[in-house]
């Protein structure tokens, strides 16, 4: 993973993020609840705000950053209620910088897992149930199908997989 910075998102980033949001979208469709449309029309306040959630006190937004300058990767988590704890979202490595060699996928969760061993047992994510490249990174990693289900939130005859990892021993 030479020459990768892994940081969490600044109000400042706006534009990079905003950029780095739309290939996502572009990349895989399935994997983020928002329409690559809906996206395109939010406005600077609101892509600063994404920004801050780097900065958040319940919830973290880290990005990777190659030696050039190019935001390659995106993670994200929050924790919506207590009993859920911590929660995985915004899941994205640019194609040139995915697989087990480039590491840069393992090194967003790693730095999102030490952040959320600070805020609760487990670390939660949905996947879609044909997102079969997720899944299996997610069960390499430790990650197990809890066998809860919800309806995908753009195709609601679609379903996401609930999964979870505990994160004993993971240091924040």
């Amino acid at each position: 993973m030479q020459g990768i910075t892994i940081r969490p998102t600044t109000e400042a980033d706006w534009e990079a993020l905003r950029a780095l949001r739309l290939e996502m979208i572009q990349d895989t469709p399935m994997a983020y609840a928002e329409h690559l449309a809906d996206a395109e029309q939010h406005d600077e306040t609101e892509w600063r705000a994404r920004g801050r959630r780097g900065q958040d006190v319940g919830g973290t937004s880290f990005v990777a950053i190659d030696a050039d300058g190019r935001w390659v990767g995106a993670m994200g988590a929050f924790i919506p209620d207590a009993a859920t704890g911590p929660l995985l979202v915004g899941v994205y490595v640019a194609p040139s910088h995915r697989g087990r060699a480039a590491g840069v996928t393992d090194a967003l969760l790693d730095a999102i897992e030490s952040w959320a061993s600070g805020h609760g047992a487990t670390l939660r994510l949905h996947v879609h149930e044909r997102n079969l490249r997720a899944q299996a990174f997610y069960a390499r990693r430790g990650y197990e199908l809890t066998g809860a289900t919800e309806p995908y939130v753009l195709a609601p005859d679609e379903r996401e997989l609930e999964m979870i990892r505990r994160l004993d021993g993971i240091s924040a």
